[in-house]
C-alpha cells in the first residue's frame, strides 16, 4: 500500500481511520485519504469492496450502519454532525449523484420540477428563476430539447436521459464536493465524455472537487488526478492515476487492470436458414408539435427508419450508438414490444401474421426470443425466490411438465449458468437480495434459457457490473452460444464487449443505419465519421493491446 503525506491545512476533506459495519460484521476497515479543492480522487474495486459504503457514509447516507473514525470538511467532523446541520451540508456543500436514477428520482414529479426544487430550498430562487437554471441544467447534461423534456417524468425518459437529469440536479448548487457513484453507467461512449468535460468546466469555475466511484478503468484512467483501490473493505493502494496503471504495485490493482474480455467465439453458421430478418423496419412516434402548437398539433417522429438486418444461428449482432439512436427501439420492435412497418421475421413468420393467426402463433414468437436486460437489480422481482424467478416461463410455455420435472429444468439450466446447490445451499428458496450482482445477471440468464430460445436480446448485459465480473458474463455467454447454437443481438456502448462477442456490428443513428459490417473490420477500419468518432470515445483511457501492468498480470498467471 502506498503512503500519502497528509496537508489537513489544504484539504477539502480529510478522512481518517474510516470503519463502517453492519452489526458485527465491519464492512470498511481503517480507511483514510484525502481531496483538495478542484481534485479528482476515484474509488475503484469490484463489487462489495466498500466503495460506495465509504463515499455514503459520510453524509450518513446508509442506513443501520456503525461508523467511525473522522470525516472533516471545512474543520467540522461530518461524522459527528447533528441531522439538521448535516441535512444543509447535503446537496449545496456535497451533493451526491446516485447511481440507479430510476429509484433516485421521484416517479410522481417531472424531473424539472425535482431540478428546480432543490434550487428553491437550497438557493432560495424564486420558482421562475429556479425553472429556468432547471432547464440549462438539463441542457448542460446534453438532453434534447430541454424545454420540453423538463416536463417529462422519470419513466418518459430513456436510461441515459434518467441519468443526465440526476447530474443536473446534484450539480444544480454548484457543490464544493462531489460524490459521483458510477455517473456514467448508463450512458454511452461519447456522452460520458460530455459529462467529463462538464465536471471539468465547473471545477474550473467554482474549485469543486469529485470523488468517483466506479468500475470503468477507461473513464478512471482519463479522468482522475488521483486513484484509491478498495479490496474487501480495506484501501490496498492509491497513489497518482498515471502511476497506478502504469506501475501498480499490489496484485488486486494489476488483476483490475488486466480484467478486459477476451474475444472466443466460432464462425456463425450463415449457411443456415436466417433466425432474424429485418427488411425496412421503421417505428414511429405521435408526439407534440414544438412550441404553443404542440397543445393542438402533432407530428410523427421516426424513431427508426427502413432498417435492413439479418441474424443467423450462433451468430452475434451488435448495435452501437449513442443514445437516443434507435437502438433500445428496434430491439422492442423485434420482441413484438412496439409496433412497426416492414417486414420483421422470427424465422419464416412476422409479428403481423402471427397476430393474425391468434394467441397460440404469438406464443410461439415469443419463446423463440428471450431478453437480458441492462440491471440485475431491477429485472428481478424482490418478492419472488429463485425457483419461481426462473420457472416462470416454464409454467407459461410448458405448463404440462410436473412438479419434479420443473424443478429439474431449473436446477439444471441454474447450473448451466454456474449457479449450484453446493455453492449456494437452499439455492431454489433465496430471493435475489441474497445474490451479489453478477449472480442476479446469471439468474437472469437462466431466466431466458430456462424455456430454450433461438434468440437473446442483451440489452446492456454487463454495463451495471465491475470488470471482473463483466469478464465472467462475457465467458458464460460466450460457452452457452457455442454449446447451445443461440443468437445474440447485443445492445451496447462498450466497444471492449462488442469486440469480445460480435461477429458483425451495426451502427445506428438518429434512427438509421449508417453503418454495418463484419465485426472485426468495422472496428478496425470505419468507414463513417461518426462511427470513427464512437470508436474514439472509447479509446480515451486504455490504448489498444496490453499495457505494461497487463503484461505483468498475464507473466505472473503463466
Amino acid at each position: 500500500m502506498s503512503c500519502y503525506a497528509w496537508r489537513p491545512a489544504m484539504s477539502l476533506l480529510t478522512v481518517n481511520h474510516l470503519n463502517v459495519a453492519f452489526g458485527d460484521k465491519p464492512v470498511v476497515r481503517g480507511v483514510s485519504f484525502d481531496i483538495k479543492p478542484g481534485e479528482k480522487l476515484a474509488l475503484v474495486g469490484e463489487s462489495g469492496s466498500g466503495k460506495s459504503v465509504t463515499a455514503m457514509s459520510l453524509l450518513g447516507l446508509v442506513a443501520g450502519a456503525r461508523v467511525e473514525g473522522s470525516a472533516l470538511f471545512d474543520g467540522a467532523d461530518l461524522l459527528r454532525l447533528p441531522e439538521a446541520a448535516l441535512r444543509k451540508v447535503r446537496g449545496q456543500d456535497i451533493s451526491v449523484i446516485f447511481q440507479e436514477p430510476m429509484t433516485a428520482l421521484n416517479p410522481i414529479y417531472s424531473v424539472g420540477r425535482q431540478i428546480a426544487e432543490v434550487l428553491r430550498i437550497k438557493r432560495r430562487l424564486n420558482p421562475r428563476e429556479a425553472w429556468r437554471l432547471a432547464v440549462q441544467g438539463l441542457r448542460d447534461t446534453g438532453i434534447p430539447d430541454p424545454e420540453r423534456r423538463a416536463h417529462a417524468y422519470p419513466h418518459q425518459l430513456s436510461g441515459g436521459q434518467r441519468q443526465r437529469a440526476m447530474i443536473a440536479m446534484a450539480l444544480a448548487c454548484e457543490p464544493r464536493l462531489l460524490l459521483a457513484d458510477e455517473p456514467t453507467t448508463a450512458l454511452d461512449a461519447t456522452l460520458r465524455l460530455q459529462i467529463l468535460d462538464l465536471l471539468s468546466e465547473l471545477q474550473a469555475r467554482n474549485g469543486m472537487a469529485v470523488i468517483l466511484i466506479s468500475h470503468d478503468l477507461n473513464l478512471v484512467r482519463r479522468f482522475a488526478d488521483r486513484v484509491a483501490v478498495m479490496e474487501q473493505g480495506l484501501l490496498v493502494e492509491e497513489g497518482a492515476t498515471a502511476a497506478i496503471f502504469d506501475q501498480p504495485a499490489h496484485p488486486y490493482t494489476r488483476k483490475l487492470i488486466a480484467s478486459r474480455p477476451a474475444r472466443n467465439l466460432e464462425q456463425a453458421r450463415a449457411d443456415q436458414p436466417a433466425l432474424l430478418t429485418g427488411r425496412g423496419v421503421g417505428v414511429s412516434y405521435r408526439v407534440p408539435a414544438p412550441g404553443w402548437r404542440g397543445w393542438w398539433r402533432r407530428k410523427d417522429f421516426h424513431a427508426v427508419r427502413r432498417a435492413d438486418f439479418v441474424v443467423h444461428p450462433a451468430e452475434t449482432l451488435a448495435m452501437i450508438g449513442e443514445s437516443g439512436s434507435g437502438k433500445s427501439t428496434l430491439a422492442k420492435a423485434v420482441l413484438g414490444l412496439l409496433s412497426h412497418h416492414g417486414d420483421l421475421r422470427i424465422g419464416k413468420q412476422s409479428w403481423q401474421e402471427a397476430k393474425q393467426a391468434g394467441f397460440d402463433a404469438r406464443k410461439t414468437l415469443r419463446r423463440n426470443l428471450q431478453v437480458v436486460f441492462q440491471d440485475p437489480y431491477s429485472s428481478l422481482s424482490p418478492r419472488l425466490n429463485v425457483e419461481q424467478i426462473v420457472g416462470e416461463g416454464l409454467a407459461f410455455h410448458e405448463p404440462g411438465l410436473d412438479r419434479d420435472a420443473r424443478r429439474k429444468r431449473i436446477v439444471d439450466t441454474l447450473a448451466e449458468v454456474g449457479l449450484t446447490e453446493p455453492q449456494f445451499p437452499n439455492l431454489l428458496a433465496r430471493l435475489p437480495h441474497e445474490f451479489s450482482g453478477g449472480q442476479r445477471q446469471r439468474l437472469a440468464i437462466a431466466r431466458a434459457l430456462i424455456i430454450r430460445p433461438g434468440l437473446l436480446v442483451l440489452d446492456e448485459p454487463t454495463s451495471a457490473l465491475d470488470v471482473t465480473i463483466q469478464q465472467q458474463v462475457l465467458a458464460l455467454l460466450q460457452r452457452l452460444q457455442r454449446e447451445h447454437g443461440l443468437s445474440y443481438l447485443l445492445i451496447t456502448h462498450d466497444m471492449e464487449v462488442v469486440r469480445a462477442m460480435a461477429h458483425r456490428v451495426m451502427v445506428m443513428k438518429d434512427g438509421d443505419i449508417i453503418e454495418a459490417g463484419d465485426a472485426e473490420t468495422v472496428l478496425r477500419a470505419p468507414r463513417h465519421a461518426y462511427t470513427r468518432s464512437l470508436i474514439a470515445a472509447t479509446q480515451v483511457g486504455v490504448v489498444q493491446g496490453e499495457t505494461q501492468a497487463e503484461t505483468q498480470a498475464v507473466a505472473e498467471a503463466a
